[in-house]
């Protein structure tokens, strides 16, 4: 009963985002085993059915842009052309895929740490909120790919380490990769042992931890952040979670209770209440 009930917190947030973003449908992702399969996800083939879709003043546009290369600093203009592309995909169109491709395409060409962190970063955040596996796995590896050659640029910043580790545990290691999990694991902990402060090193080593039921581990690295800021949805979601997982039902009740504090919205508050029921009614 006890793993049953216990909704990865990625679920709960995915849930916050889609009461903020106006949606209605309420997801219940259970934690993926490690036997599930992810289809991969063709951007290529994703943007030509999705041309099918746009007006024929859109379709005009597109190709315009994408036929708008001509002789002399090509760089320059394949890297405007890039960014004019992603921008009609997320304005006009508005498609988040399309956007992303052409947005990390254009910041590789450009290979500045500005570019593809901005690029990085902004696909990742997406991706945390992706429901879709396939959708959801492009976009780790897409945005892992991206941390990787900021990091090239800036091998120090501690910032980026988390980000790309980031994409390993709330990517694929979210849809049931355990490799990925620990690959992003390995990474966060050569934050952690130069800066054992890091607060969002820790927070995604606690996600990291309760992704592969080392519950013990994530309470421990979960109750830290909550410590150091005790608003922090993320983290005290993860940690009733944790708590659920490792069987304390009390501290499971106490934390759930306490994410309804932090969102104070009804139909946040009456999934929170079913999980708390499912606990309490539960061996």
């Amino acid at each position: 009963m006890i793993k049953r009930i216990i909704l990865a917190s990625a679920g709960l947030l995915f849930l916050f985002a889609l009461l903020i973003f106006g949606k209605t449908t309420i997801p219940k992702p259970d934690i993926p085993q490690a036997t599930e399969t992810v289809s991969t996800f063709n951007i290529t083939s994703f943007i030509d059915k999705a041309k099918q879709n746009l007006s024929p003043s859109q379709l005009v546009f597109v190709s315009k842009i994408e036929n708008n290369i001509s002789r002399g600093d090509v760089k320059n203009q394949s890297e405007k052309q890039l960014t004019q592309l992603a921008n009609f995909w997320k304005d006009s169109a508005n498609m988040f895929p399309p956007y992303a491709y052409y947005l990390s395409e254009a910041a590789k060409l450009d290979n500045s740490e500005k570019n593809l962190t901005f690029a990085a970063r902004l696909i990742l955040e997406n991706m945390r909120r992706e429901d879709s596996a396939e959708l959801k796995s492009w976009e780790a590896e897409t945005a892992a790919s991206l941390f990787e050659k900021a990091l090239k640029l800036d091998p120090d910043n501690d910032d980026l380490k988390v980000g790309l580790g980031s994409c390993y545990v709330y990517g694929e290691g979210m849809i049931g990769n355990p490799q990925q999990t620990m690959k992003g694991i390995q990474q966060l902990l050569d934050v952690v042992r130069k800066d054992s402060n890091n607060m969002q090193a820790q927070l995604v080593l606690g996600v990291g931890a309760v992704i592969s039921r080392q519950y013990d581990k994530g309470i421990e690295r979960l109750n830290k952040v909550v410590a150091f800021d005790p608003a922090n949805l993320e983290a005290v979601s993860w940690l009733a979670d944790a708590y659920a997982g490792s069987g304390d039902k009390a501290n499971a009740i106490k934390w759930y209770e306490h994410t309804k504090a932090l969102v104070n919205n009804p139909e946040f508050t009456k999934e929170i209440d079913e999980r708390i029921k499912a606990l309490k009614t539960g061996p």
